[in-house]
């Protein structure tokens, strides 16, 4: 058999022809980089103080909060001073009158599908919901059944029973998951009534008060004459406001960029060392921004959300009838913020239910929306370990007393709205550094700006 001899080589080749050619390089690239739809739609507003002071209409304490609890084993108790979140406990001091009511709580488990209370019965028991959820119904006006508001971890049902024995529930309470609840019947709090004369003269007290005029949102009433003829006496009025304002603090992310001056004299093209390597920075300051605007505990507005707009889904999905419930507590939605897997299980739970979100045009983007609402995809918002997230829906802007984003107005060395990048020197080292800070904060304006739809399921 007789060998191919080789070819000899007739022009130069690609190797050696690379050491003389001067490769296309692209700039340094991140995969950290997200759309960051917040940082972009939230209108932000510009405080020269360092601080923002949300003045609003004084507003009634109602006491209709959330109870905590605590487990010992397999049983679970109300924390006593957490009774007073019941709106006729409110400001009830008696710690040892809290503790024996506590104390008569009963440990029950339901399960899902299991009856809690009948609408029409009498209302024997007052119940605190420490774990699960319940779906509450009542009777249509055409004998259908008709959904009202889901409880969940800390509310509570029944607490007329503390003031009336002639009660009987408006609607129908059922488990929709296994539900761990604390239930005080009525026999027993009658005993304890009267033997606690504190709480009995309490409840009295706080039964017969008048409520101080008040309109549907439980600001203080703003007294108006209308459709009046003649010259009747008008009610004369002012509008009173809160005595203690909340104030928003400017919160910050820092970093210390340091750049070895060699890197910078000798190997600055095509691309600036220094520019890239700020470029870079910023970016991973402003993922930094976002995932505090939604989970700082003190202004991210995960923290800021009132009870009164924390919903829970009814089933675990997000279901349409629960973005409805969700769209539908506020004006003007600008828009729903959900993690991407969020949204993939609105898309699943739409289908299954045969309808079909449309696509809407944002910024020149094409994103998902419902009924006429962009929902937008944001990372930051957090899932947890059983595979269950949150989806925010709110309105923005002064104008409409809604969400708005706070920074600085000015600041020394300012690189880009709110981020400045200050020269701290150079080292013996011959290192520069550079101090790198973003200043961010949220207000959410009034109360009902800001709703989150919660226990949304995406794990299936």
């Amino acid at each position: 058999m007789t060998l191919t001899e080789p070819t000899p080589q007739q022009a130069l080749g690609v190797a050696a022809a690379r050491t003389l050619a001067t490769t296309t390089k692209s700039r340094p690239q991140m995969r950290g980089i997200t759309p960051r739809w917040l940082l972009t739609q939230l209108p932000w507003v510009e405080v020269p103080a360092g601080s923002y002071r949300v003045t609003r209409r004084l507003t009634y304490t109602l006491g209709d909060g959330k109870l905590s609890f605590y487990t010992t084993g397999s049983q679970v108790q109300v924390v006593p001073a957490e009774l007073t979140e019941l709106a006729l406990l409110r400001d009830f001091a008696d710690e040892t009158a809290l503790a024996a009511l506590a104390g008569a709580f009963e440990h029950r488990e339901y399960d899902p599908g299991t009856v809690l209370a009948g609408e029409g019965a009498p209302l024997d028991m007052l119940i605190l919901i420490a774990h699960g959820k319940v779906t509450r119904h009542r009777s249509g006006p055409y004998g259908d059944d008709a959904a009202l508001a889901t409880a969940t971890d800390g509310d509570h049902l029944g607490a007329d029973l503390l003031t009336r024995d002639d009660a009987t529930w408006g609607f129908t309470a059922r488990a929709a998951t296994r539900v761990t609840a604390l239930v005080l019947p009525a026999a027993t709090y009658a005993r304890l009534n009267g033997r606690l004369e504190s709480l009995r003269t309490h409840v009295a007290e706080a039964a017969a008060r008048p409520r101080k005029p008040q309109n549907s949102k439980g600001e203080a009433s703003i007294d108006l004459s209308a459709g009046h003829d003649g010259e009747p006496l008008l009610a004369g009025t002012y509008v009173d406001y809160d005595p203690a304002p909340r104030e928003y603090e400017l919160a910050v992310a820092q970093t210390v960029l340091q750049v070895h001056n060699r890197v910078t004299d000798l190997y600055n093209t095509p691309h600036d060392q220094l520019e890239q390597q700020l470029r870079l920075t910023v970016e991973a300051l402003r993922e930094r921004q976002e995932h505090d605007l939604i989970n700082n505990t003190d202004f991210g507005l995960l923290h800021n959300t009132d009870l009164k707009h924390r919903l829970t889904t009814r089933t675990g999905p997000p279901t349409p009838l629960d973005m409805d419930d969700l769209l539908c507590r506020r004006r003007k939605t600008k828009f729903f913020l959900a993690h991407p897997r969020a949204i993939a299980a609105f898309g699943r739970a739409c289908t299954a239910h045969r309808v079909y979100p449309d696509i809407g045009v944002l910024d020149g983007k094409r994103v998902q929306t419902w009924r006429g609402v962009p929902i937008l995809p944001c990372d930051k918002i957090p899932v947890t370990e059983t595979g269950t997230t949150s989806i925010l829906a709110m309105r923005t802007g002064e104008d409409d007393a809604g969400v708005i984003g706070l920074r600085p107005k000015e600041l020394p060395d300012e690189h880009q709205p709110g981020v400045n990048v200050r020269w701290m020197g150079i080292s013996e080292r011959a290192i520069t550094s550079y101090l790198v800070s973003a200043y961010h904060s949220a207000a959410v304006l009034v109360p009902d700006a800001l709703g989150v739809l919660d226990d949304v399921e995406v794990a299936n």
